[in-house]
Formats: structure tokens, C-alpha cells, sequence
């Protein structure tokens, strides 16, 4: 610890009736008189070896930080003016806001397969809606957007969601990992006896630009990039003989099944959830003493969705990303815990939801 640690910061007062009046000329907000505050530890400052026990040292201390103050603003007014627009740190406010975070480049996904390619932007129905929509990872991850900042209402349902679809992403890209870790352990084997086999790849690969407003959007495209290598994988290993073309098209349909049905689950949980009658809805809606139109969300949220597990009504398990800022009480907390999950029968007097 140094001296000037040791001794506290005396607050700065007006300098004592002694030294007179403080000149007008003063460059600090209390006019405080430089030139005086230098005579009063004058010896103190010539001595060879100051003593910090000696009572006028905080305000030696205070007189050598005073002085730095005025050099630094005498440096500040003696440079030469800045070219328009620009800001020198001096002149900033120190609250002054920054603008927010952006991307210095645009992130972007390449793709080999015309596979991962349509997993990606899905299918549009036709014209004559003949041909039903299929939802790929672009709506998906617009999905989990509106989800996620749905989770800034403190509503349990979209976490519930927002966990289920996280949980479901892993769950497919775990079992991708797991099978092209595999398949390049045997790719390896054959190496090993001296024929050398590479995973094949596009000769015209297709950039998409991403620009994900959330972190799900990312966490989609990565399942899309894994899956593209494994397609890849599979395609390889049919070429070079080592998979059938019967079980090369069964190993892509099936992880391309289980992914669209992924993607296509939370659509009916934005659409619901986003309606005016349930936008509202929130934790504090299950709790006693909420009001009848609370009753009314929750009868028809229970109804659609299902009861909700209790880890996520109070917390305790809460998605990866949220929006929810949240921070209850003990006693709130015990409420939470305590509330009830199921739908009420309404009052006959009630209207039902629309």
C-alpha cells in the first residue's frame, strides 16, 4: 500500500478565510486558489523525504492532483482545433452512449449439397396450394427469434419452447457427429491399407450471407452446416463403394425427416403464442389474485400447450438464451413453487377465449 493509499481523500471544501478571497480566475467549479494552496505545505514539499504522517499531506496530495488537472487543460486548449465531425477523447463525455455491436464483416454459410441447400430455405407451396410448404432453417430460426424476444415477457411458455428446440437441435447434431465420426474412422482403415479416399465436395459450393438477429438463428445454421458435411459423407462412401445407393438414401432421409419435423414444431407455438388474447401472458398469471383475464390465458395455454413442467415455471431450468430480466424474491420464488400448473374451470359467468 503507498502513503497517498494510506490517507483518505479530503473532500474539497472551499479554501479557508486565511488565504482570502479565491481568485475569479479559478479554473475548477469551487474556485479553488492554486497559488495559495502551494504556499500553505511549502516545506512539506521541499523536504527531501516527505512525511506522510504529517497532517497536511492529503492536501499535499490533493494540490499535486489539482495541478495535473490545469496542465491538462492548458494542453487541451493549446492544440489546434479539430477537423469537423470528429470528437477528441478529452471532449467526449464520459456517459456519452456508443453505438452498438455489428458485425465487420457479414457472416456467411457454404454449402456443398443441394440437400442442405433445401433444408435451409425450405419449399413454398404452389400456387394452387397443391404442394404444402415445408418450413426449412431460415423460418426456423425467425421462429426462434420471435420466441426469444417473447421470453422478455416473462412468459414460461415461450422458454418452455425456446429449451425444447435447443434440446432438439443437440439431439440431432450429437447423432451427426457421432455417425461421421464413424465413417472417417473407416475411411481411415482403408487408408491404412493404402488406398487413400477424400471426402468429396462441390465444384460451384453456394454462399448464403446470415445475418441472424439471434443466437438461434446461428445455432441453426451450424446443425445445417453438419448436416451438409454428412451428406457429403454419405455420398462419398456410395461413390467410392463403401454404402449402397439403398442405404445411402435411407441414412439422408431419415436425419432429413427428423429435422424438418424440428423445424416445423415451433410454428404452431409462435402463431398462438403472438395472438393478442395470449401475448399478455406471463408467470404472474398462474399465481393467486390474478385477475380474470390472467385465468383466461393460462386456461387456454394449458389447453394447447400442455402443462408445464415446474423446473421451467420457476427457473430453476431456463433456455440457453433469454430475454427474460427477471429477478425474483424469496418470496416470490416460493409462490413460483408453489403456484398452480393446471387450468382452473372458469365461472360460468366468464367468457371464453376467442
Amino acid at each position: 500500500m503507498t502513503a497517498t493509499d494510506a490517507v483518505p481523500r479530503p473532500e474539497r471544501t472551499q479554501p479557508e478565510a486565511t488565504h482570502g478571497d479565491p481568485p475569479r480566475d479559478s479554473p475548477f467549479a469551487d474556485r479553488d486558489d492554486i497559488a495559495s494552496e502551494r504556499d500553505a505545505p511549502a516545506d512539506l514539499m521541499a523536504a527531501e523525504k516527505a512525511d506522510p504522517e504529517d497532517p497536511r499531506w492529503a492536501r499535499l496530495v490533493e494540490l499535486h492532483e489539482r495541478e495535473s488537472e490545469r496542465r491538462e487543460s492548458a494542453q487541451s486548449e493549446a492544440r489546434p482545433p479539430a477537423p469537423a465531425g470528429s470528437v477528441s477523447v478529452q471532449a467526449a463525455s464520459p456517459v456519452a452512449k456508443l453505438g452498438p455491436l455489428a458485425d465487420a464483416a457479414p457472416d456467411t454459410m457454404t454449402l456443398h449439397t443441394q440437400d442442405a441447400h433445401r433444408m435451409f430455405i425450405g419449399r413454398a407451396a404452389d400456387a394452387e396450394g397443391k404442394v404444402p410448404a415445408i418450413p426449412g432453417g431460415r423460418r426456423f430460426a425467425a421462429v426462434l427469434k420471435s420466441l426469444w424476444h417473447l421470453s422478455a415477457n416473462d412468459n414460461p411458455y415461450a422458454d418452455w419452447i425456446l429449451i425444447r428446440m435447443v434440446d432438439g437441435l443437440a439431439a440431432i447434431r450429437k447423432y451427426l457427429e457421432q455417425v461421421i465420426r464413424d465413417r472417417e474412422y473407416e475411411i481411415e482403415m482403408v487408408r491404412r491399407k493404402g488406398l487413400t479416399l477424400s471426402v468429396m465436395s462441390s465444384r460451384s459450393p453456394r454462399t448464403v450471407e446470415l445475418g441472424f438477429r439471434s443466437p438461434y438463428g446461428y445455432a441453426t445454421a451450424e446443425a445445417i452446416v453438419e448436416f451438409d458435411y454428412y451428406v457429403r459423407m454419405i455420398k462419398t462412401l456410395i461413390h467410392k463403394d463403401r454404402m449402397s445407393d439403398a442405404e445411402g438414401r435411407v441414412a439422408i432421409r431419415v436425419v432429413g425427416r427428423e429435422m424438418r419435423a424440428l423445424f416445423l414444431e415451433p410454428i404452431r407455438w409462435e402463431r398462438h403464442l403472438l395472438r393478442d388474447e395470449l401475448r399478455p401472458l406471463c408467470r404472474s398469471d398462474f399465481l393467486p389474485g390474478a385477475d380474470d383475464a390472467a385465468r383466461q390465458r393460462v386456461r387456454a395455454a394449458v389447453a394447447l400447450f400442455g402443462e408445464l413442467p415446474r423446473e421451467v415455471f420457476t427457473g430453476a431450468v431456463a433456455p440457453r438464451h433469454s430475454q427474460r430480466r427477471v429477478k425474483p424474491t424469496e418470496a416470490e420464488r416460493r409462490l413460483l413453487a408453489e403456484a398452480s400448473l393446471t387450468a382452473a374451470e372458469p365461472d360460468r359467468s366468464e367468457p371464453a377465449v376467442p
